[in-house]
């Protein structure tokens, strides 16, 4: 992968610019300082090796050289659209499901709300920072990650936190080598194909049918965005100190809805979702 083939891949594409790296600390860090010196809506950075790449709960990740997809894209909403920015993870994340679902017949799912599960274990995580000037949103950082070769399913968390989740990659579910360009032309031209279709009723149904888990238990730990006593917004109604409900699908505005083992149904509007494997505690 280089700066002329990656331009040659994506020309179709009308994204705004393209920059490639061969290392780089953070896609989304790169993406921002371009945003701040106006960058072009659909300006893409690519990462060969990421050092520093974020999740969500602060982790960080590092992408060996080659063995996965590291990209951003710079997005300026219009203004009336600001109501749409929580979508705009899930927007990431059914991009990616689709393309592997249309280019290799991987049974892709989102774990709400950011990630890309395979065979249940993470293949994919997305990460939407936004940025303000003054009261003004000035633009959208979309940061995707894939692990696309085999060997990059063992990428690890830098600062040795224990992984949540399992993980794989495209290569070990396919069972046949992967071309990261490909991947990354049919994720991106999913993308721009959603986009429009944001405040659609067609994008909700598109997400939920993906969603993973529904209809199981699961256990939420609290995420980055406290609300009600230190908690995910509406966690503080799941019976502590489990956190436990049950799928039940979306809300309209992306949210998690669930069912307590009362019978009442809660929603959850951020944190981390992991699954309470049966007679687990």
């Amino acid at each position: 992968m280089d700066q002329n083939t990656l331009e040659k891949t994506l020309a179709d594409l009308g994204l705004g610019a393209v920059r490639y790296y061969d290392r780089l600390g953070s896609t989304n860090d790169e993406a921002a300082s371009w945003a701040s010196q106006n960058a072009p809506d659909l300006a893409l950075v690519v990462a060969n090796e990421q050092t520093s790449g974020r999740g969500r709960a602060g982790r960080t990740w590092y992408t060996h050289p080659g063995g996965s997809l590291a990209f951003s894209l710079v997005l300026h909403p219009p203004r009336g659209d600001a109501y749409l920015l929580p979508r705009l993870t899930a927007l990431g994340a059914l991009a990616v499901c689709d393309a592997l679902r249309k280019d290799f017949s991987l049974a892709a799912q989102i774990k709400w709300p950011n990630d890309v599960l395979v065979n249940r274990s993470k293949v994919a995580g997305v990460l939407a920072e936004v940025h303000w000037t003054g009261e003004e949103l000035s633009a959208l950082i979309l940061g995707i990650g894939i692990n696309v070769l085999e060997s990059s399913a063992g990428n690890a968390v830098l600062d040795g936190v224990e992984l949540p989740f399992p993980v794989t990659s495209v290569e070990a579910a396919f069972g046949h080598p992967v071309d990261r360009l490909k991947l990354l032309h049919s994720v991106l031209a999913g993308l721009i194909a959603w986009r429009p279709r944001l405040a659609a009723p067609q994008f909700l149904q598109a997400w939920e049918a993906n969603l993973a888990f529904r209809g199981e238990w699961v256990q939420m730990s609290p995420g980055q965005s406290p609300g009600k006593d230190g908690l995910p917004s509406g966690l503080e109604k799941l019976p502590p100190p489990i956190h436990e409900g049950q799928i039940l699908g979306l809300a309209p505005d992306g949210s998690l809805k669930l069912r307590t083992r009362s019978g009442e149904t809660v929603t959850v509007r951020s944190g981390e979702v992991r699954l309470r494997p049966v007679g687990q505690n």
